[in-house]
């Protein structure tokens, strides 16, 4: 465990940067982290699925989370007889939140500005939102989810894409051979990125395999997704290309021409919308109706108590429930 620690205070160091908000954290961070591998999450429903009033949220040790407040970043230690590690023996992993199970059509996504941020079923007009299916492709063609403790802020304009962020965590696309379930969060590999955009809005779009899927360990880079994936990456610029067009709108365009940044790059890019969510839940920056409550966050102007985390569950009508255990072994 110390090295376990060692190694996370490290990473979490060149994560954060110098800066000296972070610095007293450093401690905490890397025990949770290793707390975060040990223990499980549950998904607990409430309301009817296919309705507006379905919602489904997280739970640790029988407390509720708010689940963008998770620590995202992890570092997976395996067990290794020398002293010296090989170059691949610490892989750093992230918690990704499934929103939607790859082929389905449901339009699922964490409620920022719900309290606890629970996942529902976006709606548009009165009308539960659906993806179409758009030749050849059915729903989404990857397990689609979100980052936690990341933020595309919509008051800063990127750099690179000369565009303000979407006002919401970084959205993942698993690209693993396993299909998972709404609410369920897996430990993921970041591969690549690509930067769409939406309605004028920086809309990044990781891409990631599952630690835990079969071909994980021979997926390493954007390349090697390009070399044994024959037309995938070509498959998932298509899909976000044309996914609105069914609703009458126009074809997402693509920063840097639609090319896939490399692992480095998103790395970088996981780390400013990370600092970003930093100012936000500090209320350092404005997050307009995101709702910011949470039960973790050390110096946090919007720490919630437990119990009125379970409060907000109790208040919402149940007519399904049931939990659904997340391991990290």
């Amino acid at each position: 465990m110390r090295l376990l620690l060692r190694s996370s205070l490290w990473y979490t160091s060149a994560f954060l940067g110098s800066h000296t908000a972070f610095k007293s954290e450093l401690v905490t961070q890397a025990i949770t982290s290793y707390l975060i591998k040990t223990m499980h999450y549950q998904t607990e429903e409430r309301g009817r699925p296919n309705s507006s009033d379905y919602r489904i949220y997280f739970s640790k040790s029988t407390k509720y989370v708010f689940i963008l407040n998770v620590i995202c970043v992890l570092l997976k230690e395996n067990d290794v007889p020398s002293k010296k590690l090989k170059k691949n023996d610490n892989e750093v992993l992230y918690n990704m939140v499934v929103e939607v199970p790859r082929w389905s059509n449901a339009k699922m996504e964490i409620a920022t500005k719900e309290s606890l941020n629970p996942i529902k079923q976006d709606m548009k007009k009165g009308k539960l939102r659906y993806v179409a299916n758009v030749f050849p492709h059915k729903g989404y063609i990857w397990n689609y989810g979100a980052l936690p403790q990341t933020w595309e802020d919509p008051n800063h304009t990127d750099k690179d894409t000369k565009c303000c962020g979407d006002n919401d965590p970084i959205d993942v696309c698993e690209i693993g051979t396993l299909v998972c379930s709404p609410g369920q969060v897996i430990q993921v590999k970041v591969l690549g990125v690509l930067a769409m955009i939406d309605e004028g809005e920086t809309d990044w779009k990781l891409i990631a395999i599952n630690a835990d899927d079969p071909e994980a360990p021979s997926l390493n880079s954007i390349e090697d997704v390009r070399k044994s994936r024959s037309g995938h990456l070509e498959a998932t610029v298509d899909w976000f290309k044309k996914y609105k067009v069914p609703d009458g709108k126009p074809e997402n365009q693509f920063a840097f021409n639609g090319q896939f940044k490399d692992k480095d790059f998103a790395m970088e890019v996981i780390k400013s919308t990370h600092e970003h969510w930093r100012a936000l839940v500090q209320k350092q920056t404005n997050g307009g109706e995101i709702d910011c409550k949470n039960v973790s966050v050390c110096e946090s102007p919007f720490k919630f108590t437990g119990e009125d985390a379970c409060n907000v569950v109790k208040s919402v009508r149940i007519s399904v429930q049931f939990c659904v255990c997340c391991n990290y072994n």
